[in-house]
């Protein structure tokens, strides 16, 4: 159906219409405080991310060592964006007293369940085993389950990204797969239980560059998913091994989780059933370290943000099942409050760049 010449030249449709070149062109492209005590008071006002850096037994010199490392450069890049840091682990020592990490970790999680939209991030580095029932993170002292998580994150409702990043971990995605979470583990089931690599390149990834796969200036939780899952696969090509460790994104809250191999650039182009909702539009808005313009939204507008781009994400999916012009439609009543959005952060930023009068 021919667009009419007074709404092809109206200024809405033409900044509705170069918005969305922008947003297909970008979507067709491809996301320490160390040693905290965990009995001080985390602030309740504090707008800030929080990242939980939990690193488990390691059982050898060498996996403690390599641990280690992890942890270091993810503290690093949590540092660098500004997060508050916490990490739980190597520095416990001898005879773990009592619940030890198990219950600092509790303890810990049970304080950061405050009301704010900033992220709570967790990582799990270290070795997971699987009986066929019960997914352990082996740490010093009992050992944390899926079961365990299951029950201390329930309360919360902040945005949660939890990464675990040691063998055996897919059960973890199962049971903790809901709204506003995402969930990497570095496993498709529990029975691949070897070492497992995928935590060296995420740790990374999340503060890279290159792997900007959309080149907003950002590195989301999916774009570093996406390059450490590539980095995994050809560590095993190059050394002519078995791959042995398939990790899986959920944000769907659907419980299946998906591989990196089933996006093109950022976007799903696979998913695990007909209709099934595809995983990563959420964890394409989780950034630990962010743009310069990203820092500039408020949590409240960075939520107004989220919505409407998720809303897109959705319509999107639709597209085949929607006549053009409808779809055109309904995005340019998405994309309008979007664009003004943004339009309002450089007002106000000049506005406060702007010499007084006197």
């Amino acid at each position: 159906m021919p667009i009419p010449i007074d709404s092809m030249f109206s200024a809405s449709f033409w900044y509705a219409r170069w918005s969305l070149f922008l947003l297909l062109m970008t979507h067709e492209m491809g996301f320490c405080s160390r040693a905290q005590e965990v009995s001080e008071a985390v602030p309740k006002n504090a707008d800030s991310a929080d990242l939980v850096i939990v690193v488990g037994a390691g059982g050898e010199a060498t996996y403690e060592s390599l641990f280690s490392q992890w942890a270091s450069v993810l503290a690093h890049v949590g540092e660098q964006a500004g997060a508050k840091v916490w990490s739980l682990g190597p520095e416990i020592h001898g005879e773990s007293p009592g619940e030890g990490v198990k219950g600092q970790f509790a303890e810990l999680v049970q304080q950061l369940n405050r009301e704010t939209q900033k992220p709570l991030w967790v990582a799990f580095i270290g070795h997971g085993t699987y009986d066929g029932e019960l997914a352990r993170f082996n740490v010093k002292g009992p050992d944390i389950s899926h079961l365990d998580l299951v029950s201390w994150f329930e309360p919360i409702e902040r945005p949660l990204a939890l990464i675990n990043t040691t063998s055996a971990s897919a059960p973890f995605l199962k049971e903790l797969s809901g709204p506003g979470r995402v969930i990497l583990t570095a496993t498709r089931d529990g029975f691949e239980l070897n070492f497992a690599r995928f935590g060296s390149y995420l740790v990374h990834a999340l503060g890279s560059e290159e792997a900007d796969l959309d080149k907003d200036g950002q590195t989301s939780l999916l774009e570093a998913f996406i390059m450490a899952s590539r980095q995994t696969g050809e560590f095993y090509e190059i050394e002519g091994r078995l791959v042995s460790e398939h990790a899986l994104l959920d944000d769907t809250g659907d419980q299946r989780g998906t591989p990196a191999d089933w996006f093109r650039g950022v976007r799903p182009v696979k998913r695990a059933v007909q209709d099934a909702k595809p995983d990563g539009w959420r964890a394409s808005q989780f950034h630990l370290v962010e743009s310069e313009l990203e820092s500039r939204l408020s949590p409240e507008m960075k939520k107004e943000r989220d919505a409407l781009e998720q809303a897109v994400f959705e319509l999107r999916d639709r597209r085949e099942s929607i006549p053009m012009k409808d779809y055109l439609d309904q995005l340019e009543a998405l994309l309008l409050p979007l664009a003004r959005l943004y339009q309002s952060i450089d007002v106000e930023t000049s506005s406060k760049a702007e010499p007084s009068a006197d």
